[in-house]
């Protein structure tokens, strides 16, 4: 069985930082690099809850899929990763999603440590920590790239709070 390097991909920079990171272990040891992206119905885990039509879940499934493409070819812009590289998304909690992804001990769990994406918005470290507690394989938790602190404080002092337009802290 080939080893595989899993790595959780939401598009956010942290998650980016994460998949490049993994794509650099997945090459030294030889392995399959397993990105995922973890998606819920709109509301969340109630959300699952909530009776929707198949209109709905085709279209958030659809939705998750454009999102992996989307970070795939925004991570690999300059080339190809170099190992094999196969994308999955799959409906569920991120954390259990991740830890159910890994197939041995011999797998390798990369997860980001930073603010999740359009999925999971404002979802932060527990993630990692339910990888680092449950995953049966060694777990790589990736702090985020410095400079994404910083972009996140330009973009709020620069953009309004339903983000539509600039505030006023821009030079007329």
């Amino acid at each position: 069985m080939q080893r595989r390097v899993v790595v959780g991909v939401s598009g956010s920079l942290g998650s980016l930082t994460a998949l490049h990171r993994a794509t650099a272990e997945a090459q030294e040891r030889n392995a399959e690099l397993y990105a995922v992206l973890a998606w819920q119905l709109p509301g969340g885990g109630l959300g699952s809850r909530a009776t929707y039509g198949t209109a709905l879940l085709g279209e958030c499934r659809e939705a998750a899929r454009d999102d992996l493409c989307t970070a795939l070819d925004t991570a690999f812009a300059a080339g190809r990763p170099g190992v094999t590289l196969v994308g999955c998304t799959v409906r569920g909690d991120p954390g259990a999603v991740l830890v159910n992804a890994v197939r041995s001990s011999d797998d390798l769990l990369v997860v980001g440590t930073g603010i999740r994406g359009r999925w999971f918005p404002g979802l932060r470290a527990p993630v990692a920590r339910h990888c680092l507690a449950h995953a049966p394989c060694p777990v790589l938790a990736v702090p985020p790239n410095p400079l994404e602190a910083e972009i996140a404080a330009v973009r709020r002092r620069t953009w309004s709070p339903d983000n539509t337009a600039p505030s006023s802290s821009w030079p007329s």
